[in-house]
């Protein structure tokens, strides 16, 4: 059996174990293990299986080892903790407070004041899940009891949640960077200006709904004074502090991103204690919730490294290469096939799951086209943000319909995200129409 068929066979087994919702770590390195063994004993024609174990180990351990000691990969915890203690210490529940203030008096105020929320809780977080659990627990329940329509109560914090997996940091572009060997300060300077670009869309999604059908959302007898708003502004600076530090300091070259999520954990748990909103309790409960989604991380990362190891060793993605330039795809006509791939994969499996499982095939793909990295990698994030929300399996979905339960059931979640999910389109067909939204901060920076 030669190596192109066992490659083959192991994809088709990864579909059908994540079909039947194995985990995605165990589901790749398990069947890349398995495959990489029975190409090692039918290297020379006959199965001899004593030949292959000691290949097949080898391979294992050494990929899962390097990746785990990747210096890049140490940003992962560094983030992950920055966003637990910058909750625990009430930064991130600021911005959006800030926001509800100075927005009250629109219509839809309270539900801009949601996307601005995790648009701000994004900039430190770094991931979407938590962005839409966190904000889909404050934000959701006020509209609720203010007489919001539950459609863009839910909707409006489901699609802003969706912001953390571009606006920096990002942990997919993390993972997408080590994967690739591309900088991932220059990835993360990459997805400002598209994520930003998606943030005011969401906000002009809601002006619109509201001015068309204003009974979504009615109007509150709620004011706030002049030095109300100016007071709240004030106290969220704490996170415009942690985000400039951020961007700040990778655009000006002052850090790498490494060490950008390290002085910024340093900062915000210096500025928690000092404001006395954080303690010892609450720090020793970040750092334990950080291990644990850590782990998962990087147990699905090493475990992705072994497959990308196992495809390379299958010859797989020259011969995917070969075949799409021997049909002589216009550039065009790759990134739509590209992007209805995601898209599909997209409703059903998770963002960390898709691109560990694409890129080995992905990347080669591109490169032939001689595409730029930092500009596709802005377009696979901004795919996977898309499948955090289309239907059936849509992630930050189901985990806003878990916190308001039965007051908005799914189907009404979906009813209301359509209208965001037709701003992510077009938001799509921009930043692959006109690379330079992309690149244009990336460029500046160097």
């Amino acid at each position: 059996m030669d190596a192109g068929t066992v490659g083959l066979i192991a994809f088709a087994a990864v579909l059908g174990l994540l079909a039947l919702r194995v985990p995605i770590a165990f589901t790749l390195a398990s069947v890349a293990t398995v495959a990489t063994f029975f190409i090692f004993a039918f290297r020379t024609g006959e199965f001899l299986p004593e030949r292959a174990i000691r290949a097949t180990t080898s391979m294992v351990f050494s990929n899962s080892f390097d990746l785990i000691h990747s210096y890049d990969l140490s940003m992962i915890p560094l983030f992950v903790a920055l966003g637990h203690i910058a909750y625990r210490a009430d930064i991130t529940t600021k911005i959006y407070h800030a926001a509800k203030v100075w927005l009250t008096k629109l219509p839809g105020g309270v539900a801009m004041a949601s996307v601005m929320g995790c648009g701000g809780f994004s900039a430190i977080t770094g991931s979407s899940i938590a962005c839409a659990s966190t904000m889909g627990r404050i934000c959701t329940p006020e509209m609720l009891r203010m007489g919001y329509d539950p459609r863009l109560a839910t909707a409006s914090v489901a699609a802003g949640g969706t912001l953390g997996s571009l606006i920096p940091p990002s942990v997919l572009f993390i993972i997408y960077g080590i994967f690739t060997e591309t900088s991932i300060s220059a990835l993360f300077l990459a997805g400002v200006l598209p994520g930003l670009l998606t943030l005011a869309g969401f906000v002009l999604v809601i002006a619109v709904w509201v001015w068309r059908r204003p009974e979504v959302a009615p109007p509150t007898d709620q004011r706030f004074t002049r030095s109300e708003r100016l007071q709240a502004a004030w106290e969220s600076w704490p996170a415009v502090l942690l985000f400039v530090l951020i961007i700040g300091g990778i655009y000006g070259g002052i850090f790498t991103a490494t060490e950008a999520a390290a002085v910024c954990v340093v900062a915000a748990t210096l500025i928690g204690f000092a404001q006395k909103r954080l303690t010892v309790s609450s720090l020793w409960d970040a750092v334990k919730e950080t291990c644990v989604q850590t782990t998962a991380i990087f147990l699905i990362a090493a475990s992705a490294k072994i497959f990308v190891a196992f495809v390379a060793l299958t010859g797989v993605a020259p011969l995917v290469v070969n075949m799409v330039t021997e049909a002589q795809l216009s550039v065009v006509v790759l990134m739509l096939c590209i992007a209805v791939i995601y898209l599909l994969l997209g409703m059903f499996l998770d963002p960390i799951g898709i691109m560990v499982l694409t890129l080995p095939l992905m990347i080669p793909l591109v490169e032939s086209y001689d595409l730029n990295l930092i500009w596709f990698g802005v377009v696979v994030i901004k795919l996977l943000e898309i499948g955090l929300i289309t239907p059936p399996v849509g992630l930050n979905v189901f985990v806003i319909a878990n916190v308001v339960g039965k007051d908005a059931p799914i189907d009404k979640i979906f009813a209301g995200i359509a209208r965001f999910l037709s701003v992510d389109v077009i938001v799509l067909i921009l930043i692959m129409s006109f690379p330079m939204i992309s690149l244009l901060i990336p460029m500046a920076a160097r």
